[in-house]
């Protein structure tokens, strides 16, 4: 068995895919981070 063909015979888990849109992943991360520091900033742990 090469390693081809174990590798096309994995079953996805429902992770993130490979060609999936970039920019809502990066909007999502982004705003994220921006609720991450609005809530240290109210909760004046910074």
């Amino acid at each position: 068995m090469t390693a081809h063909s174990t590798a096309a015979g994995r079953v996805r888990t429902g992770g993130p895919g490979k060609d999936g849109p970039k920019v809502v992943e990066h909007l999502m991360g982004w705003t994220l981070v921006v609720v991450i520091a609005m809530l240290v900033t109210r909760l004046g742990l910074l």
